[in-house]
């Protein structure tokens, strides 16, 4: 079984970071000109249990609110991705994402179940994005990442610095329209990706980078 998991994919480079980042701008065009796309695909747990929308675990990671939303979060899998993906090679990088997202959403849909927050409809690609960043911070352990373009952070200080603030946020502003659960499930699934698919253990890698 751990033969199967762990059996790399030949590697390619398809670009499939920028053909997701078009996806989702096609997409928001689309939910302007019909706006009951994200009734029917962000994640709610009353549509989606009651009336067996299944996908929504999936589709809801290319539904945005707002422009702002899509703009930032194409932004972070753009700036991110791309070395991702050219490090991985593009099936990994799209599996890593998809699943990501995916277990993200499932994880969100029990979350808002046993929680009764029926009301809640989860869209937007954060938690695979924060995914990809974790990914990001585990490739390049030794990369620096300027906050503003200023203030220069290593990148794995600037994975548990977001995961802390995410955290806190999850605890204190539940109710601030912010899903960080999913951002924290982001980091919390591509964790296990790497331990799992890779028999990385993001820890060790991190310690011995900066010995």
């Amino acid at each position: 079984m751990a033969s199967i998991i762990r059996k790399p994919f030949k590697y390619s480079f398809k670009n499939a970071t920028i053909i997701i980042v078009l996806i989702n701008a096609g997409i928001f065009l689309l939910e302007k000109m019909f706006p009951q796309i994200q009734y029917f695909c962000s994640l709610n747990v009353y549509t989606c249990l009651a009336y067996k929308m299944f996908w929504q675990p999936f589709t809801y990671m290319f539904i945005h609110g707002s422009f702002t939303h899509v703009l930032f979060n194409m932004i972070g899998l753009f700036c991110f991705g791309l070395a991702v993906e050219k490090t991985v090679g593009t099936k990994e990088f799209v599996l890593m994402y998809l699943l990501i997202g995916f277990a993200g959403g499932i994880f969100s849909l029990a979350v808002y179940y046993f929680l009764g927050l029926y009301r809640v409809f989860l869209m937007g690609a954060s938690g695979a994005v924060y995914g990809i960043l974790l990914a990001y911070a585990i490739l390049f352990p030794r990369s620096t990442i300027f906050i503003w373009g200023l203030i220069p952070v290593p990148a794995p200080v600037l994975v548990i610095a977001y995961a802390l603030i995410e955290f806190f946020e999850q605890f204190f502003s539940f109710r601030d329209g912010v899903a960080h659960s999913v951002h924290l499930a982001g980091f919390a699934f591509a964790w296990l990706y790497f331990v799992v698919r890779f028999g990385i253990n993001p820890l060790k890698v991190w310690k011995n980078a900066y010995r």
